[in-house]
């Protein structure tokens, strides 16, 4: 058997995607079940994050695992097949053990070196044990990537590389300030009260939040949440718990809101963020598109002026050849007076900035604007076909109005999202969720710690490699040693036979030292089988080992799944 994962994730797929394919809890069960049914697969694990997917498991042929793996993968998201397989990712044996050490270190995640992963695959491990789908390879993975993630995080410091998914959220809300200066006095509503609820309900209070409102479908657990946070020894912050249907009136009170709930629909539409907006200024929240043209309009900058319009009055060119432009062409640009005479370009530019016609003398030896009649004509005649001037150069970049300042800081950390992405373009608001903290943390700085987790990933990959192959080879060597006991058994037995009159002492002392020598003739070949077999390409040991001493092949079968059911009943408490 072999490992193999199958996945997507914020490197893989675009957040829509991930959102689609998005597995709530019943979902992974029933893709968990299916795995272990499935012809290929004789373990498995789902590994659902907010920014990832995977399924891992344990096959007998790599191609038919990849195949069934993508397939079940596809049925139970809900994406099809075609659409998800362009964002799945493989890893096979070791580099699957690398994949998952990685991620557990927190170098796969948005913002690199978080720990929250720890958590998310401790239940992703007590999941798959709690339905028997985890045996001696998954649990010895799953188990050993928690060992990396926590060497990692106490031996290097990747924390300072990143920061939960959480902080990283509230630094972007609050555009590079201080958060906890930021945050300290506001009010925080906080929807959801599951694991990263909590943890972002936490890190508000210990950022300085005068007050955290908890709304959760369940009452109670909003409840509890409330009541850990009010009786925190590290805090003083007051919290209090709410029904969902009292959102929209706390979202009219808080000054931050974060969401993250198992909902499939939103739970914050861009309407309801719009009225909690209005409810705190008393304007109306709209979108940003319709804030800029106010803000152009109320700094006096004047459209320019169309062809044969009130506005050409005055002006020192000819425009009567251009009378069949469309409606709102313009002869102001740079190459509508290209090839005309200085004095008439300043003239030109001086009535375009004022209005107003600079009586000049012209320079001798300069062409007069009759000179240039055929050239302005053609052009014209181009803007007429074309409904436009042809441009020689880009434009200038004109300058963007500043949005005003957000009055209400929405942070959503759910996959699939609870809050509308509509929001992005109300002003007054400003929204931060998985998409754009994707983009943010593309550019983060890596920390040199980096390089020192991935040496220990490296590391722990070949030692991991090595203990597994090394326990392939242990049931065969079990075996082994089993068939010279029962050897040695029908030795003495034979030997009472010839000798009845043989007393206990010598009985036992002849027994004794039968099992001396039978143990010494197998101690350096199975020492040395399991050095061998350890190595990369020492598969074949085992086999070599069974053909050698005619082991029942059953047997040794026997001996793994006692193996097997060992480990899933010891591995099966707290990791």
């Amino acid at each position: 058997m072999s490992l193999l994962v199958v996945g997507l994730s914020h490197r893989s797929a675009p957040v829509s995607v991930l959102e689609r394919a998005s597995l709530n809890a019943d979902a992974q069960l029933k893709l968990l079940q299916d795995t272990v049914a499935a012809e290929p697969a004789a373990e498995a694990a789902v590994l659902a994050t907010c920014n990832r997917i995977e399924l891992y498991a344990d096959v007998d042929k790599f191609h038919a695992g990849v195949a069934e793996l993508s397939t079940l993968l596809a049925q139970h998201s809900g994406v099809g097949l075609e659409e998800l397989t362009p964002h799945l990712y493989v890893h096979y044996e070791d580099r699957a053990v690398h994949h998952l050490f990685s991620v557990a270190c927190g170098l796969d995640s948005m913002v690199v070196g978080e720990g929250q992963i720890l958590g998310q695959i401790k239940d992703s491990l007590a999941r798959a044990q709690d339905l028997h789908t985890a045996g001696r390879l998954l649990n010895d993975l799953f188990q050993q990537a928690l060992r990396v993630g926590k060497r990692a995080h106490s031996e290097t410091g990747i924390d300072r590389a990143g920061q939960s998914l959480v902080t990283f959220g509230l630094e972007q809300l609050s555009a590079g300030a201080d958060v906890q200066r930021w945050a300290r006095g506001k009010k925080a509503l906080v929807i959801g009260a599951g694991s990263m609820s909590s943890l972002a309900a936490a890190t508000l209070a210990r950022s300085g939040v005068a007050e955290i409102v908890v709304a959760n479908r369940t009452f109670e657990r909003a409840e509890r949440l409330a009541q850990i946070l009010s009786e925190g020894d590290d805090t003083d912050v007051l919290a209090r718990a709410v029904p969902m249907d009292s959102v929209p009136v706390e979202l009219t009170r808080a000054d931050v809101a974060v969401s993250c709930t198992g909902a499939t629909g939103l739970v914050l539409t861009a309407d309801a963020v719009a009225a909690a907006v209005e409810g705190r200024t008393g304007a109306p929240a709209v979108e940003d598109t319709a804030v800029r043209e106010t803000a152009v309009r109320e700094a006096g900058e004047t459209p320019l002026p169309g062809a044969g319009g009130a506005a050409d009055e005055n002006c020192p060119l000819d425009l009567s050849s251009v009378s069949s432009v469309p409606s709102g062409f313009s002869v102001m640009g740079e190459a509508a007076v290209a090839g005309m005479d200085a004095a008439t370009l300043e003239q030109h530019g001086a009535w375009a900035a004022g209005g107003t016609v600079v009586d000049r003398p012209r320079e001798t030896g300069r062409p007069g604007p009759e000179a240039d009649a055929e050239l302005i004509g053609a052009l014209a005649a181009t803007a007429t076909r074309v409904g436009r001037v042809p441009e020689r150069r880009r434009p200038e970049p004109v300058a963007e109005v500043p949005r005003p300042e957000p009055v209400l800081f929405v942070l959503d950390l759910a996959m699939p999202r609870d809050v509308d992405a509509a929001v992005h373009r109300l002003a007054g608001a400003r929204l931060v969720d998985i998409e754009s903290l994707a983009d943010a943390s593309a550019d983060a700085p890596m920390a040199a710690d980096v390089d020192m987790v991935r040496r220990i990933v490296a590391d722990e990959v070949a030692a991991f490699g090595a203990a597994q192959r090394a326990a392939r080879i242990t049931p065969t060597v079990v075996a082994l040693r089993s068939m010279a006991a029962e050897v040695v058994a029908g030795e003495i037995a034979r030997l009472e036979g010839r000798l009845p009159g043989l007393d206990d002492k010598h009985r036992a002392e002849i027994t004794q030292t039968v099992k001396r020598v039978v143990d010494k003739l197998l101690h350096a070949p199975t020492v040395r089988v399991k050095q061998l077999a350890a190595e990369p390409g020492g598969a074949g040991y085992a086999d070599a080992l069974r053909t050698l001493f005619d082991l029942d092949q059953e047997t040794v079968a026997s001996v793994s799944r006692a193996g097997n059911s060992t480990t899933t009943e010891k591995n099966r408490g707290p990791a």
